[in-house]
């Protein structure tokens, strides 16, 4: 068998993700247990083999490049798929089917991570004591969770989805595939006994600032500016019950709405996010995601009081 003069090693690919990880060849080095010029010429012989610059070194270390972030992520996804490899291959070999065990690593937006996974997880790690779940905590913005799996840090993401399909992650992270789980809407929430909510002054929470509340956003002739900007939904909850103005969220995150606020829904037409989990057709594939995604098909839709 021979190989190409572009294949990398897992040796390469380790390198590559430990000098993302670390940002600097000496400490990417001292990680692996390799000297400093070991790591250099290794990602020396990377960049000749994939015909790019990976890294971009200096004084204060190496910074990749958007090839070398590319590179970066894929390596961390082929190491993980090695690792999965050994595990399954094992355990095919056994009599009796295997138990999926071992690390599977979950990346969430916070209301999610709060109100749905954790009954997921219970569910999960009573038929399959073996799994370990890892969470991640992400804001859902910009790249967002789905991120996390493209960028080979997450196995699964629980996203939300592409408002126009309600299936698929974002046009900007090619290569994932996605299910959808439930739809959930947007509500008023507004100081408690307040007569006339909608002339408050808006308190705006970063997350809002999705496509499948902005079409809904620019006909609403009553809302006004934000007057307060707050990237974390909960003090954006805690500023509405101290009567700074209203907002508008969704369902999942009212579920932590604090006492001395009302939660009045947006009829006739509110608005709608899509949750679903979001990961690799790779990883789709192995026992540990597959087992997530079960638990993660029976979960319910939140229902706001």
């Amino acid at each position: 068998m021979t190989t190409s003069p572009t294949d990398l090693t897992p040796a390469d690919l380790r390198i590559l993700a430990a000098v993302d990880r670390e940002g600097s060849f000496t400490a990417a080095g001292a990680a692996l247990g390799l000297s400093q010029s070991a790591v250099s010429h290794a990602v020396r012989g990377c960049e000749r083999k994939l015909g790019a610059v990976l890294f971009e070194r200096g004084r204060h270390g190496a910074r990749t490049t958007p090839a070398g972030a590319k590179a970066a992520a894929h390596a961390r996804q082929i190491l993980h798929l090695l690792a999965v490899l050994a595990a399954e291959t094992r355990a095919a070999a056994t009599p009796e089917p295997a138990e999926p065990a071992g690390p599977v690593r979950i990346a969430a937006f916070r209301s999610a991570a709060a109100h749905l996974l954790p009954a997921v997880l219970a569910r999960l790690t009573a038929r399959h004591p073996g799994l370990r779940p890892e969470v991640r905590i992400v804001r859902d913005i910009g790249r967002g969770t789905a991120g996390e799996v493209a960028d080979g840090h997450a196995d699964l993401a629980v996203a939300t989805l592409d408002a126009a399909t309600g299936s698929t992650p974002s046009p900007a992270l090619p290569g994932l595939v996605a299910g959808r789980l439930f739809s959930e809407p947007y509500a008023l929430v507004h100081p408690a006994g307040h007569p006339r909510p909608r002339t408050l002054p808006l308190v705006d929470w970063d997350e809002n600032c999705g496509s499948y509340t902005r079409e809904w956003w620019r006909r609403q002739s009553w809302i006004p500016a934000a007057t307060v900007t707050v990237e974390d939904d909960t003090v954006t909850l805690s500023m509405v019950a101290q009567g700074l103005g209203m907002s508008i969220m969704p369902a999942l995150t009212l579920l932590s709405a604090p006492p001395g606020v009302t939660v009045a829904p947006l009829d006739p037409d509110p608005p709608t996010r899509h949750v679903g989990y979001v990961t690799t057709p790779a990883l789709a594939r192995t026992a540990a995601v597959r087992a997530v995604i079960r638990e993660l098909r029976t979960a319910q839709a939140p229902a706001l009081d």
